[in-house]
């Protein structure tokens, strides 16, 4: 999914989030230094735009992967990547936004978070071509497992009871909801256990790299759109090296659907909503607080995952549904868990 969230400790929003380069340490600095006054019309409004661009990002690319069966999920990722690097560059220049330059010491330093970004990126995309969008959903859960693990052995962080309790619903959910998958693809889900590992990866060592990274830049910060610019350029390179490393180009060369003004339309709309993605998370949170944005973004999956079911026509059981449906409702327990541990630490 195009130009992602990063969010430094906690996938704890939307996935796609995570995939388009939030950091959650600037945004909650953000609100605090922030005098904006808050309306509550602003605050819908922004929920709204936040929701739906984050939904849509993943139903289009589920859509362009598998419906139009386009088999070249790299090269949706480069386009979409050089699509926000152009949005972000072109907004910089114009002064509409404040960027760091990019500079030879930083894209040494996010050289190691680039290439797990990259790579979370293509498993995603690799996974959603095989699998529906609500047991992705789950199963993504996993992520947040594997987050807590590694903050344990790399950070000493512990987590109280409920955070665990959390995790073992989640863990519990995705093998049921794999078990009764009737559309089960055993490449599809290998993809997605993958892309856990390396969307915690990227969680983890993007802690460990930022404040490294802050230092170098000239103002001593990294804001959002400064990372969304970072990471996409820093991906195109490797984008158009793995292209020829899955022998991409080939299929790029034979395919049809490269000469449908349709389908580059949709190629070009789920761009331009990954980087949506960015805005309206920042938006969102300016107007509510991290609390709000935390469940809004857990209680997202359940509308997405419907509609994925609904607009792929997936076929389902009542026990897969079931197992969707305790899934989701565990990441929602799971936001509640990991902010009453936040507020009873702070």
């Amino acid at each position: 999914m195009g130009s992602g969230s990063l969010l430094p400790k906690w996938p704890s929003g939307n996935e796609a989030d995570m995939e388009n380069g939030n950091l959650e340490g600037e945004k909650a600095r953000a609100i605090r230094t922030s005098k904006a006054i808050k309306i509550p019309n602003q605050a819908l409004l922004s929920g709204m735009a936040y929701c739906i661009s984050s939904c849509s990002m993943i139903l289009i690319n589920k859509f362009v992967l598998s419906s139009y069966d386009f088999n070249a999920g790299i090269s949706l990722m480069l386009y979409q990547n050089f699509i926000s690097v152009l949005i972000v560059s072109t907004l910089s220049v114009m002064g509409v936004i404040s960027t760091e330059p990019l500079t030879w010491k930083l894209l040494k330093v996010w050289v190691p978070v680039n290439i797990i970004f990259v790579g979370m990126l293509i498993t995603s995309m690799f996974s959603l071509r095989y699998i529906n969008v609500a047991m992705v959903t789950v199963l993504k859960n996993v992520t947040n497992v594997i987050t807590a693990v590694g903050e344990m052995y790399l950070f000493q962080k512990h987590h109280d009871n409920r955070v665990w309790a959390a995790l073992f619903l989640m863990i519990i959910s995705a093998i049921c909801g794999g078990i009764t998958d009737l559309s089960f693809h055993a490449v599809g889900y290998t993809w997605q256990i993958i892309n856990c590992f390396l969307t915690a990866s990227y969680s983890l060592t993007l802690r460990r790299l930022m404040d490294t990274a802050k230092q170098v830049t000239r103002s001593g910060k990294l804001n959002e759109f400064s990372m969304v610019l970072l990471n996409n350029t820093l991906s195109l390179p490797l984008g158009i090296l793995l292209i020829f490393i899955f022998k991409e180009v080939d299929y790029l060369y034979e395919t049809p659907l490269l000469r449908l003004p349709s389908f580059w339309l949709v190629m070009t709309l789920s761009g331009f909503l990954g980087l949506a993605i960015s805005f309206t998370s920042m938006w969102f949170l300016h107007q509510t607080g991290a609390t709000t944005y935390s469940l809004v973004g857990s209680l997202n999956k359940i509308p997405l995952s419907v509609a994925g079911i609904v607009l792929f026509h997936v076929p389902t059981s009542l026990q897969n549904s079931t197992s969707i449906l305790f899934g989701l409702l565990a990441g929602v327990f799971f936001a509640r868990a990991k902010l009453k541990e936040k507020s009873q630490s702070g």
